[in-house]
């Protein structure tokens, strides 16, 4: 029976001896989780584990596009559409996208989009696509923002137009399934990637979602994208992991994934979530207008922190940012973090 070990990780200034740091970042842990298929979770100590279960969990992450992975990151959602679900039309013109992108300068990334992959969402034709982002991505670089600029794409030629136009990171939601082009793409360019998790097309993937374990589902599903991608010529280390939040799950299944997020360090790679504003938000926040789950989301950012997860995606950078550091201060005491 397969094992899954996740680290019980902790931010406390109070740290035992044998405790470990958690891939090179800002939590460490002594114990584990040991989570398998059919068996009651149990708790390991650390020094039980065997080395090759440690390593993963222990390496510091390489950089990606450039941005350290040793404290936490944030990407910035500039999406250069009419018709995504929190800030569709906000940067939809040229000018709207350089002042959103002006107003998120506290993100360490930007993830432009130009295809809504929200529930219930159509496919955008390639060359449309390629119009809304290559530009922006071109403007951007001109104006010459600090951020590394990631291109939220499922297709191979509208990843190929961004990186032309200067983009750094391919995020694909769809885990490169949907084009087979664009992972030896990715390869042949040594370009850092994101590979997320979802059940489903965006048209169809929140009508009943289900799974044997979601947690175990989602880590062997990325874990075997993973080494698919290194068998086509992406390094590993510039590899990035994202359970997929809200993308074919029910509001339990995403409970049951962010209560267990630091599982997926056993993946090797850093983590990244995206579930700023989404429906689950709204809906334990009992508040159905989506510009109204900024507090819901930062909570979720601090949680996720709490994981040891590397790079949270969310629409509120200057307030995620402000969060971040008065909880790093708290956690740390002392104003440094």
């Amino acid at each position: 029976m397969a094992a899954y070990y996740r680290p019980m990780v902790q931010v406390d200034v109070a740290r035992p001896d044998h405790a470990l740091r958690l891939a090179g970042g800002w939590g460490w842990f002594s114990d584990v989780e040991v989570l398998s298929r059919g068996a009651p979770p149990r708790i390991m100590p650390v020094t039980d584990l065997d080395p090759q279960v440690l390593a993963p969990l222990i390496a510091p992450r390489a950089r990606i596009a450039n941005v350290s992975m040793d404290k936490p990151r944030i990407m910035g959602i500039l999406n250069v559409t009419p018709d995504s679900f929190s800030d569709g039309g906000a940067y939809f013109s040229l000018d709207a996208a350089l002042a959103g992108a002006a107003a998120m300068g506290a993100a360490d990334f930007l993830d432009v989009g130009g295809e809504s992959t929200r529930p219930g969402a159509s496919v955008v034709p390639e060359d449309q696509e390629i119009a809304r982002t290559a530009p922006v991505i071109t403007a951007l670089r001109e104006a010459g923002i600090p951020q590394s600029i990631s291109i939220d794409t499922r297709k191979a030629g509208v990843a190929k137009a961004a990186l032309d136009a200067g983009a750094h990171l391919v995020n694909d939601v769809s885990g490169f399934t949907y084009d087979a082009a664009l992972a030896p793409l990715c390869a042949a360019r040594a370009t850092p990637i994101c590979v997320m998790h979802a059940q489903g097309d965006p048209a169809t993937m929140q009508q009943n979602p289900q799974y044997d374990d979601v947690v175990l589902d989602v880590f062997d599903f990325l874990k075997a994208q993973i080494e698919t991608l290194v068998a086509q010529g992406v390094s590993r280390d510039r590899i990035i992991a994202d359970p997929g939040i809200g993308f074919g799950k029910t509001l339990d299944h995403n409970l049951r994934l962010l209560a267990r997020l630091s599982v997926f360090h056993g993946l090797g790679v850093p983590i990244l979530l995206g579930a700023s504003r989404k429906k689950f938000i709204g809906t334990l926040a009992k508040t159905q207008a989506v510009q109204d789950r900024m507090p819901g989301s930062v909570a979720v950012a601090l949680a996720a922190l709490k994981h040891g997860t590397q790079i949270v995606r969310v629409h509120d950078v200057a307030e995620t940012a402000q969060a971040i550091a008065l909880w790093q201060a708290a956690m740390a005491g002392c104003a440094d973090g």
